[in-house]
């Protein structure tokens, strides 16, 4: 229906893909699904192997403690959340280290606060870092340091389960394509989980006031923590920026893959530059 415009996203050529705690995990044990992780990596260095500069931003640090430290249920403190985080942050990057390895790429570790954004040499600091990790052909990833990050509302990711970061990071490194993969098909009317004549949206061609009242600000999974709200503000920061966005159901990793294909799946968000665009207005706002 709207070929054209995913046809284009075939020739994207900075990528930034966020993939959350639920796409990550197994449903029942919330444990790390490392098939799934390997399946990843493949995608992004065959991603590598096209040339295209690609950066990662991965949930996954607190599941990865609770499971080092044998709790499976979601932290009751934030004291708690950010001992996991200390943990599972140091598993996760070893995992991912040992996967790309596999396949002859390196991998490599940012992580941001949001001290790192509203203070403009640390910003700048953070932009020539992505630039020289990526001239030397890594694959950054990035997650918030849930460790020292102090801002966060209790228990619940500064940034939104990562989907504003990531926008955030699109739109420092000049990306051209954000994928959000979760564990939702995309954009519908409504929460399609308790409404049945939820209406599929396929394309996005501008953000209005009335689609931001659509966000939802909860999640359906024990492990994440973004809902379509922060979807709805990362897709504002991203096509802002000048970076198409898509929302995807992260179930099967290779749905990357087809997006890139311009196979219709998810919810495209489309590139709407704001030549007024200024990163710290949307980080005070949304902050």
């Amino acid at each position: 229906m709207y070929v054209e415009e995913r046809a284009k996203l075939k020739n994207k050529k900075r990528i930034v893909i966020k993939i959350g705690s639920s796409s990550l995990t197994h449903t029942h044990t919330g444990d790390l699904n490392l098939i799934k992780m390997e399946r990843l990596v493949r995608v992004i260095c065959d991603l590598k192997a096209q040339g295209k500069d690609v950066v990662l931003v991965s949930s996954g640090a607190i599941a990865a403690g609770r499971q080092a430290l044998g709790r499976h249920k979601r932290p009751d403190t934030l004291s708690e959340k950010q001992a996991f985080a200390a943990v599972g942050q140091a598993r996760l990057m070893m995992v991912y280290q040992k996967l790309f390895a596999e396949y002859n790429q390196i991998a490599a570790q940012v992580l941001l606060t949001k001290n790192t954004m509203v203070k403009e040499i640390s910003r700048f600091n953070a932009q020539n870092t992505f630039d020289e990790l990526l001239k030397l052909g890594t694959i950054p990833i990035v997650n918030e340091n849930d460790t020292v990050s102090t801002f966060e509302i209790p228990l619940v990711d500064y940034f939104g389960d990562n989907d504003r970061l990531s926008a955030i990071v699109a739109a420092l490194i000049g990306a051209d394509l954000l994928i959000l993969l979760s564990d939702i098909d995309g954009l519908y009317s409504d929460d399609p989980r308790c409404n049945p004549d939820a209406q599929f949206i396929n394309l996005v061609r501008q953000i209005t006031p009335a689609l931001m009242e659509m966000g939802k600000s909860t999640s359906g999974s024990d492990v994440g923590t973004g809902g379509m709200a922060a979807k709805l503000a990362a897709a504002r920061i991203a096509t802002d920026s000048g970076s198409d966005m898509i929302v995807a159901n992260g179930k099967q990793v290779e749905v990357i893959d087809q997006i890139l294909k311009g196979v219709e799946i998810g919810t495209l968000f489309l590139a709407h530059p704001n030549q007024d665009f200024d990163l710290m207005d949307y980080i005070n706002h949304e902050y």
